[in-house]
């Protein structure tokens, strides 16, 4: 599965490289990181080189951080494709003049690239492991609720976003609420304490588990609304007289 990236940095054995060989893993990681990433100091290298020793998962574990991975070291697999993923980023980036030399400009290409960004859910590769990893990233950034469908995430994202992140909706949210006066005698406590005081407190707190109340009805509806945008996605056969698939 890594086949592809390992040969584009020049891996020296990518159809024969074994993730799940302790020794070969440790030591393409440190390959990883010397030649490719270079995350660190060449003198910070010292305990992630150290392949032998018994903290190295730790000094890993470490690492997986510093580099903002969103993947822990218990799934190797997706870690590696990740950091393989930002090697690709890094290599082209440093050769960028290299790779590019030898393109020709396509008029009929940068057309269709247009349509296709148009619309860029309807192109994204939700099997890509960078598209995985960013889509966790921003999930776990927002603290949405983590889904199997990666999709299904980006399209609760991109709702929370616009409903909550805009200049606008960020704005109204620091606009300070003005009460307004309450006229305690109109509203029936519906019991008498016996104490005046009492009376005057009770009504409070009612008025005030009212308008709690009414905060938590609108939040449900905008969850309700929220849900029925992701999962609400029907289509029409007008010729059928239907809806759905």
């Amino acid at each position: 599965m890594f086949r592809r990236k390992l040969t584009a940095l020049d891996y020296h054995n990518p159809a024969g490289f074994n993730c799940k060989d302790e020794t070969e893993f440790r030591n393409f990681i440190v390959w990883l990181e010397d030649q490719k990433i270079r995350h660190y100091k060449i003198e910070d290298r010292g305990n992630l080189r150290n392949i032998h020793s018994s903290d190295w998962p730790k000094f890993f574990e470490q690492y997986l951080r510093d580099v903002n991975c969103p993947f822990k070291i218990q799934d190797r697999q997706e870690a590696i494709d990740w950091l393989l993923g930002l090697a690709v980023r890094l290599e082209y980036g440093d050769n960028a003049e290299k790779y590019n030399k030898d393109l020709v400009p396509d008029n009929t290409k940068n057309a269709d690239n247009a349509a296709k960004n148009a619309e860029p859910l309807i192109n994204l590769d939700v099997n890509n492991p960078d598209f995985k990893a960013g889509v966790m990233a921003l999930a776990n950034l927002l603290q949405i609720q983590r889904h199997d469908d990666y999709l299904v995430m980006l399209k609760a994202i991109r709702i929370l976003v616009q409903e909550r992140l805009t200049q606008d909706a960020v704005a109204k949210a620091n606009q300070t609420k003005e009460g307004l006066p309450v006229a305690l005698d109109k509203h029936i406590l519906g019991f008498d304490t016996g104490d005046a005081v009492l009376n005057e407190a009770a009504q409070i707190l009612r008025l005030l588990h009212i308008e709690e109340l009414r905060e938590l009805q609108t939040k449900i509806n905008e969850a309700i609304v929220a849900v029925q945008a992701i999962i609400a996605d029907p289509k029409t056969d007008h010729r059928l007289g239907k809806v759905g698939r």
